[in-house]
């Protein structure tokens, strides 16, 4: 090549290089100018440049066409080649023949020695591990690898992370010789996507031992396990980092708080959060209506709604199922009514499952049960498990045993082996005084295997979760907390006549140990708990994995009188401010 063309690649590749990232016509706009002059047929440089480009603009898929213009060039790929040409075919998984092309890529590859280059190999890896969703073969190259690094290990974490393979996940971040802080990133996000936020916390804790400094991806993920326990102290923590770090509080960042502080009982720390970003998008605004419902402000939760439609900001499919939240939540079924009317006639958004589960949920729980078993009848596609859930939840409250009959056998059928509908039926019967019928539920349980799911509780004292399990005395304080919950239990009775609710205990037990079965309820363990390891006029926060029984939420308003004490629970339905013996949820949860 002739020294101009060789200035003339130069200026072209650094034209290139300045169209990384950004919009795709600039740079077909340099490709037809280099097919035009002919230089593009006689340089690797500008083909590398070209791809590099484009598998970071908005049309990665463009970039596929430039691997066969380049062989049929007769020119030879590079190490720099394969890379960006994979990155493009791992953005470009809807691309017909895409997987066959990136299978021949790794041929092709193969069959010119480009496999022993790092940063080919772990373009390999990652994409067997996402395009071909091929594990198997992605840690075969791993094995096999002449050389491997950090990024390499990172590919196949967060790999695993997505298949739910945590386990394997933390296989190979242990077998790890060095982690950088997108190792340490993987590995939390990895137990907040299954679900184990202590063990997120567990591995941020152990970053920190190690002096790793954490990036946003780290702290959104630490907020997220935060969220998922209830550990208001450590999210302060992270909180109290970023002030002090002057860290920017990005949309991400900013929203993760949001919701930190709505699901650890604050959500109004959460508001000031929100009313403080400079920049929110349409997840922020959402994050910040659910949260704002969660808690019962349902009429504040739907002026948000109303106030973000003003700022032209378009609600999405999420932030309705916020707005028919705070509906359900305040009773307003005129208003639910036309929020869901409005998605598809205003928006053009196409009511999912999730909505229609709203709406049967609003009007059961307003005593309209016609009209919500009419909903079911008429959705387009076939209820699931929340749909049926919801519409036994208004039966238990309206106490209507016939349509609860009606529910419980379309619900059986999907989930045959799950106690939520025994359960509630079981609790209606007895509601209902219809005890032999209870206890044939109890029966049919134990016949078919049903087995209910254990409550689970956990309670934050000093910036560290407890976490108690339904009937489990294991807690190295228990003795403490046995003898807290006889002076409750005494309280209670003789200054507000409590008497245990013991049609809440499914087992096949004699009537005098199932009031020792109540006292064991997870809640009831850590709010003794709470009561002697806090201070008086301490709120206490509990997060729960099921929904509070009738007793224990009965128990709850009782002890927050007592005591004096504000007491939030969050169950897995929403949050109970317990204040004065009242609750927040009206008593309908």
């Amino acid at each position: 090549m002739l020294r101009h063309e060789m200035a003339a690649v130069g200026r072209y590749a650094e034209l290139l290089a300045r169209c990384r990232g950004g919009d795709a016509r600039p740079i077909a706009r340099i490709q037809a100018a280099l097919i035009t002059s002919g230089l593009l047929r006689r340089s690797v440089e500008l083909h590398d440049a070209l791809i590099r480009a484009l598998a970071s603009s908005g049309r990665p898929h463009a970039a596929l066409p430039l691997y066969a213009h380049l062989l049929r060039a007769g020119l030879r790929p590079t190490p720099h080649t394969l890379p960006s040409l994979l990155k493009s075919l791992a953005l470009s998984p809807a691309v017909p023949g895409a997987r066959r092309l990136a299978l021949a890529v790794h041929a092709h590859a193969l069959r010119l020695g480009l496999t022993g280059f790092l940063l080919v190999n772990n373009a390999l890896i990652r994409v067997h591990a996402g395009l071909l969703d091929r594990l198997p073969d992605a840690h075969l190259l791993l094995r096999t690898s002449a050389s491997v690094d950090a990024s390499t290990f990172n590919t196949l974490i967060t790999a695993h992370a997505r298949a739910g393979r945590v386990a394997d996940a933390r296989s190979l971040f242990d077998e790890m010789p060095t982690r950088n802080v997108v190792s340490w990133s993987a590995m939390v996000n990895a137990y907040v996507q299954a679900g184990d936020g202590r063990e997120a916390l567990l591995v941020f804790s152990r970053m920190q031992d190690q002096g790793v400094s954490p990036d946003d991806t780290v702290l959104v993920g630490v907020l997220a396990a935060c969220a998922q326990l209830g550990a208001l102290e450590q999210g302060k923590w992270v909180h109290g980092y970023l002030k002090a770090t002057s860290t920017r509080i990005t949309v991400f960042l900013g929203t993760a708080l949001v919701d930190m502080y709505a699901k650890c009982g604050e959500v109004q720390l959460g508001m000031e959060v929100f009313e403080g970003m400079k920049d929110k998008n349409v997840l922020t605004w959402t994050t910040m209506i659910k949260g704002l419902a969660m808690h019962g402000r349902g009429s504040d939760s739907l002026r948000l709604f109303s106030r973000m439609e003003s700022l032209g900001v378009k609600p999405d499919d999420i932030a309705f199922i916020g707005a028919l939240c705070a509906c359900t939540h305040t009773g307003l079924v005129d208003k639910g009514r036309e929020l869901f009317d409005s998605m598809l006639n205003r928006y053009g958004i196409k009511p999912k499952i999730e909505h229609y589960g709203c709406m049967v949920d609003l009007l059961a729980r307003n005593g309209l049960l016609s009209e919500a078993r009419d909903m079911v009848h008429k959705m387009p596609m076939k209820p699931d498990a929340l749909i049926w859930g919801a519409l036994m939840a208004g039966c238990r409250f309206h106490k209507n045993v016939e349509l609860a009959e009606y529910v419980i056998k379309h619900w059986i059928e999907l989930e045959p082996h799950k106690s939520g509908a025994y359960v509630l039926l079981a609790n209606i019967y007895s509601a209902s005084g219809r005890h032999a019928s209870a206890k044939e539920i109890r029966y049919v349980m134990r016949d078919k295997g049903v087995e209910k799911i254990p409550g689970c509780s956990n309670v934050e004292i000093k910036g560290v979760v407890h976490q108690f399990i339904a009937g489990d005395l294991s807690h190295p304080c228990i003795k403490d907390i046995l003898t807290k919950w006889y002076e409750i239990d005494t309280r209670i009775r003789l200054e507000e006549g409590y008497i245990p609710d013991r049609k809440e205990v499914l087992l096949d037990i004699e009537e005098e140990e199932k009031e020792g079965a109540l006292s064991r309820h997870s809640e009831k363990l850590a709010i003794a708990f709470a009561l002697i390891s806090t201070s008086d006029n301490t709120p206490i926060r509990i997060v729960k994995n099921l929904r509070v029984c009738q007793d224990c939420h009965h128990v709850t308003k009782l002890i927050s009188k007592v005591y004096g004490r504000e007491i939030i629970v969050r169950d897995r339905a929403r949050f109970h401010l317990f204040k004065d013996g009242t609750c927040s949820c009206k008593d309908y949860w």
